[in-house]
């Protein structure tokens, strides 16, 4: 009897409700999965109708168009022979469930429903499905009659249930489900399933990969077995973008490690292993086999049809390799421009629009770009039809093969640094010699015209002119100016991504690309309505720290020495009057604290969950080296008071790319009232009695009366 397994496992980018696509790449990865003689193929969680469809779960199109995807697998020669799982909603007792259909030569085996469903953070499943509670346990599930049809069945297993082929047992679960404290893997693997398989949408987040393969490593070397990890990969229609990682691991090692980021739509994973390596293993983990008998068993659902051949004693066996992690900087310079990609061809947009204000922020949002265009010039290099396809049909040219990535650079970015008389022929040069590095199509204008008319038209109505600060004005009139010049850009970054391609004589719109970080969202370091307004925003979710960090990265990989000099510039953002020609206003004196101090404040806030009083508990230790309690407050304090007071600004931040946890993305993701009391009377007296008892000698944070 045969013991060497060959299994598939998969990345796809799927792409909410894009059936037909989704159709299509599903059945691209059951080919090239049989082409490598496996007789499993797994496929990511929902992959048939696309994880992010969000309330389109509700509408029975989605149900009925999966079901038709679903009938159309099952009639496909490809699908003959091997063993699908495919992912999709399935309607049970007029209940919604997240599930796995798994088939088999025109006959469904079972349909798995998810049991541990993910509710947090960017997560809301349990808005749209409920969790299959009865652990173990099956019921019949009446096929609709488009699918009797096709089948011949009438009714077929739902439930928790394995599957039991003449050489071996396979157990599904689904994404959440590993994260879980007590994984459905592990009764899975005393029970004697020796094949787990996981489908998952999960989404990238700055060094999340570590933590996914030790999930998927620790579950194989505690209890034995194969595990297969499939993953949706791309943006598939919103704010997230899944980074594949597909992976196939045995007894606590990697056999094969998919691509985290690219721009192939479809990518399959094959390992052959030998099930004698899994009883091996288990034979003498003692205490395992203890729990093993006394483990209550899985109905099994008896298939028909062996994953290995008679003859293997030749057939190799793959070896197990060691995992290649990205540096946070590459997985920057990769993540967000796989998304810019993926939003670029699927909005059918002819490029990108970006204010260029020579600073850290847009520099990195054109390096991006930048990064993305040479990814597009590798994956046409390497004969990814896909890619060229896309790529001509964004240029509008059907001849153009992309070689060079600054050439591509040149086509598909515009970059605009918009003057005012408050800005320094410092930014205004650096943002030129970085556009000539990447090879944008670059432009300056002036926007002093267009502020004076605007003031005009107010001081012709009310009679009043504001003026700045430091020429005598009020910090009313000195905000309102800074502000009008920002949204000013606004105005004209819109009219120039409608309107600038037109006057060159090329058809298409660009799409216009935001550049504020995560820590300025977060204080609200920004102008509601400017350039932070865009149609996307690839850096949104991403630190100051990490961005500078990017930049460097850049600098040196991406042979671009322009960024030297804007790295070396301090962050400022030129809204109001120069000093003898230089730049008087940095971000960090505006802000009143550091963006170092920022991502600690961002991070207590949201992932570590304090409130002000809380957080100054937790800082008095981390800070105490560096700050007296006072100062702690102080700092604690001002951070609350102007994040709470510009919270308003969240409600109509700009898409971004979610890359961090401590997003204070209001979209989904941060769910906070923007309506505060801004003085936080009753925190903050808190904190000050705190600080009163310190500073007087007493110790106790336990409470406060």
């Amino acid at each position: 009897m045969g013991r060497k397994v060959t299994v598939a496992t998969c990345a796809l980018n799927q792409w909410a409700l894009d059936f037909e696509g989704n159709l299509q790449r599903i059945l691209k990865s059951i080919e090239i999965a049989k082409s490598r003689g496996a007789r499993y193929r797994l496929g990511p969680e929902l992959e048939i109708c696309g994880y992010g469809c969000w309330d389109h779960f509700y509408e029975s199109d989605t149900l009925l168009h999966s079901l038709q995807v679903l009938a159309a697998l099952l009639e496909s020669p490809v699908t003959q022979d091997i063993i699908c799982d495919v992912g999709m909603p399935v309607m049970h007792r007029n209940v919604r469930y997240n599930c796995r259909v798994i088939f088999l030569n025109r006959r469904i085996l079972l349909i798995r429903p998810k049991m541990a469903l993910a509710n947090e953070g960017n997560y809301r499943e349990l808005r749209w499905f409920t969790p299959w509670s009865r652990s173990r346990q099956t019921e019949e599930y009446f096929l609709p009659r488009m699918l009797q049809d096709l089948t011949g069945q009438e009714t077929v297993p739902f439930g928790d249930a394995v599957l039991a082929t003449p050489d071996t047992c396979i157990g599904s679960e689904i994404c959440e489900e590993l994260w879980t404290p007590h994984s459905p893997h592990v009764d899975m693997g005393l029970d004697g399933v020796e094949i787990i398989t996981n489908a998952s949408g999960s989404h990238h987040v700055l060094r999340k990969a570590h933590a996914r393969v030790d999930l998927v490593t620790m579950a194989t070397s505690k209890n034995g077995g194969i595990y297969l990890l499939a993953n949706q990969k791309g943006c598939d229609g919103d704010r997230l973008y899944y980074d594949g990682c597909a992976m196939i691991a045995m007894n606590g090692s990697v056999f094969a490690q998919g691509a985290q980021f690219s721009l192939d739509d479809v990518e399959v994973l094959t390992a052959t292993l030998d099930l004698e390596d899994v009883r091996s293993y288990r034979a003498e983990i003692s205490s395992r086999n203890l729990a093993a008998s006394r483990v209550s068993p899985y109905p099994r659902v008896k298939v028909d049809f062996a994953l290995s051949c008679c003859e293997d004693l030749l057939q190799p066996v793959s070896e197990p390799l060691e995992w290649k992690y990205h540096s946070p900087e590459e997985e920057i310079s990769l993540g967000p421009a796989c998304w810019l990609w993926d939003f670029l061809r699927r909005s059918q947009q002819a490029g990108f629009f970006l204010p260029l204000s020579g600073g850290v922020d847009s520099a990195a949002t054109a390096c991006l770009v930048y990064s993305m265009c040479r990814q597009v010039c590798e994956a046409v290099k390497s004969g990814n039809q896909d890619v060229l396809a896309d790529v001509r049909a964004i240029v509008n040219q059907i001849s153009y093969t992309p070689q060079d990535p600054r050439d591509l650079c040149g086509r598909i970015l515009t970059t605009c640094y918009m003057a005012s008389e408050n800005s320094s022929q410092e930014t205004c040069s650096r943002a030129r010699e970085l556009a000539q590095q990447i090879g944008s199509h670059h432009m300056s204008l002036n926007i002093d015209p267009a502020v004076k008319a605007v003031i005009g038209i107010f001081s012709l109505v009310t009679g009043k002119s504001p003026v700045f600060a430091v020429h005598g004005g009020s910090s009313r009139e000195n905000l309102a100016l800074q502000n009008v010049q920002a949204r000013i850009r606004m105005v004209l970054a819109y009219l120039f991504a409608q309107l600038s391609l037109w006057s060159r004589g090329i058809r298409g719109g660009l799409l216009v690309l935001g550049s504020a970080n995560v820590d300025e969202s977060l204080l609200g370091y920004l102008t509601k309505y400017d350039c932070s307004s865009a149609d996307i925003n690839p850096i949104g979710g991403i630190s100051k720290t990490d961005l500078r960090a990017f930049v460097r990265f850049c600098t040196e990989h991406f042979q671009l020495p322009a960024l030297q000099g804007i790295l070396s510039a301090p962050a400022t953002a030129e809204l109001e009057p120069l000093t003898d020609g230089q730049v008087s206003q940095t971000d960090e004196d505006d802000m009143g604290m550091t963006y170092a101090e920022l991502s600690v404040f961002g991070r207590l806030r949201k992932i570590a969950k304090t409130g002000p009083y809380s957080m100054f508990c937790r800082l008095l230790n981390m800070w105490k080296d560096i700050c007296t309690p006072s100062q702690v407050a102080d700092k604690v304090k001002r951070f609350f008071s102007k994040y709470s007071m510009n919270r308003h600004k969240m409600t109509t931040l700009t898409p971004a790319y979610h890359a961090e946890n401590y997003s204070p993305d209001d979209n989904r993701f941060d769910l906070r009232p923007f309506l505060y009391n801004t003085h936080w009377p009753w925190q903050f007296r808190c904190i000050e009695k705190q600080v009163l008892r310190l500073e007087s000698g007493e110790q106790d944070l336990d409470g406060v009366d």
